[in-house]
C-alpha cells in the first residue's frame, strides 16, 4: 500500500484525481461551507477533526507551504475574510459544517485578527495525508486509497490494461501510426536485404530510443501475453512519436539507399539507424522527454506498473489526465469506434 505521508507524488496524484475526490467527499462525511464555489474549512475546524493541536497543523503548513498552496490553502483578509465569515454564519442553520460555530471553531469567526488561514477540501485531505500522529488521519488515508482503487475498478471493470484507449486522441493516433507503420515496413522491404528479423529488430531500436525498453521488456512490465498487441496499450503521445520515428527513418533509409543504388544488410541498417538517431536527437529530445514522463507516470498510477528504466521520469499525473481517462469525456474503444464509423467508411472508400 502507498505511504501517502512520505510521497509528494502520490499525494498529488490523489488530489489531481477529481473523480475520486468527489467520491471521498461523498463518503467521508466532513462538510464545509461553500464559498466562491469551493468548500472551505477553518484551521480550528481541521485541527478538531484530526484531534490534534492547532500548532501541529501550523507546523505542517509551514513545512509544506508550496504543496498546500497548490492544493488550495489560502490566507483570507480584508473584505474577503469579512464576506467568508458572513457566509459561514448565514449557512450554519442549514449546513453541516462540523459544528463550526461551537467552541473552538467560533474563535476563528469572532477573532479580530486581520487574516485567517482557510482550507479547501483538497487542502484538508492534503493535511490528512501528511499528519503522521493522528489516528483519524491514518483512517482517512486508508479510506482514500480504498476509494481511489474502487473508482478505478468501477470505471474500468478491473481492467486497466487498455485504459489508454479511453481518451479521445487514441483512435486518430492509432490510425496515423498504422499508416506510417506501412511506410516503415515498405521501406525496410525495399531497401534492406531479406531477413526475417529486420522488422522486429528495427522496431526495437525505435522503442529503445523513445522509452528505453524493447518489445519484450515492455510486454513483461504490462504483463501482456504473446497474442496481445503492444501498440494497443500505448498512449496517443507515444504512438505519435513512434509514427514520427517510423516516417523519419523510412525517409532517411530511402535517401541513403537511393544514393548508393544498393540494398543494405541488417547490420548496416542498424548502423544507419544509429546515424539517424544521432542526427535527429535535438529534434526528438523534447518530445521523447514528454513521452517518457507521461508513460512512466500514467502507468504507475493507472496500471500500477513501474518502468524501472524510466523511474526518473515519474511525476504526478495531471488533473487533466485523470479527467481524460476517468472523467466524463473518457469512453471505451467500442464507443469511440461507433461514434467514428462514418469517418472510417470514408477513409475506406478513398
Amino acid at each position: 500500500m502507498k505511504d501517502l505521508s512520505n510521497s509528494a507524488i502520490d499525494r498529488k496524484n490523489i488530489l489531481n484525481n477529481n473523480v475520486a475526490i468527489q467520491e471521498v467527499y461523498n463518503n467521508i462525511g466532513f462538510y464545509g461551507v461553500k464559498f466562491e464555489e469551493k468548500y472551505r474549512f477553518t484551521k480550528q475546524q481541521i485541527a478538531r477533526y484530526f484531534d490534534v493541536d492547532v500548532r501541529t497543523v501550523e507546523r505542517i503548513l509551514e513545512e509544506n507551504k508550496e504543496e498546500f498552496v497548490q492544493s488550495g490553502y489560502e490566507i483570507f483578509s480584508g473584505p474577503r475574510l469579512k464576506k467568508f465569515k458572513e457566509t459561514v454564519l448565514e449557512n450554519v442553520p442549514d449546513t453541516n459544517v462540523g459544528d463550526i460555530t461551537e467552541s473552538p471553531e467560533s474563535s476563528d469567526l469572532i477573532s479580530k485578527a486581520p487574516s485567517l488561514g482557510i482550507f479547501t477540501y483538497k487542502a484538508f485531505l492534503n493535511l490528512g495525508m501528511l499528519l503522521s500522529n493522528s489516528e483519524k488521519a491514518k483512517e482517512l488515508r486508508s479510506a482514500i486509497l480504498d476509494i481511489v482503487i474502487d473508482v478505478l475498478n468501477k470505471k474500468l471493470g478491473g481492467n486497466t490494461k487498455y485504459i489508454n484507449q479511453r481518451e479521445e486522441e487514441f483512435v486518430p493516433s492509432a490510425i496515423r501510426e498504422y499508416n506510417y507503420r506501412q511506410e516503415f515496413t515498405n521501406a525496410l522491404d525495399a531497401h534492406i536485404t531479406e531477413n526475417k528479423f529486420k522488422y522486429a529488430q528495427l522496431t526495437d531500436k525505435i522503442y529503445k530510443s523513445i522509452f528505453k525498453e524493447n518489445a519484450k521488456e515492455y510486454r513483461q512490465i504490462l504483463k501482456l501475453n504473446s497474442k496481445e498487441s503492444i501498440r494497443n496499450t500505448m498512449y496517443s503521445e507515444v504512438l505519435d512519436l513512434i509514427s514520427s520515428y517510423e516516417n523519419g527513418f523510412a525517409d532517411y533509409l530511402k535517401k541513403k539507399c537511393s544514393s548508393k543504388g544498393l540494398k543494405l544488410s541488417l547490420s548496416e541498417a542498424h548502423l544507419l539507424f544509429t546515424e539517424f538517431e544521432e542526427f535527429s536527437q535535438a529534434i526528438y529530445n523534447p518530445l521523447r522527454e514528454k513521452a517518457r514522463s507521461l508513460m512512466a507516470s500514467r502507468d504507475m498510477v493507472f496500471r500500477d506498473a513501474l518502468h524501472e528504466k524510466l523511474k526518473e521520469y515519474v511525476n504526478a499525473v495531471s488533473a487533466e489526465d485523470f479527467d481524460k481517462f476517468l472523467g466524463e469525456k473518457s469512453k471505451s474503444l467500442e464507443e469511440r469506434l461507433e461514434e467514428n464509423k462514418e469517418v472510417f467508411k470514408r477513409l475506406k472508400d478513398r
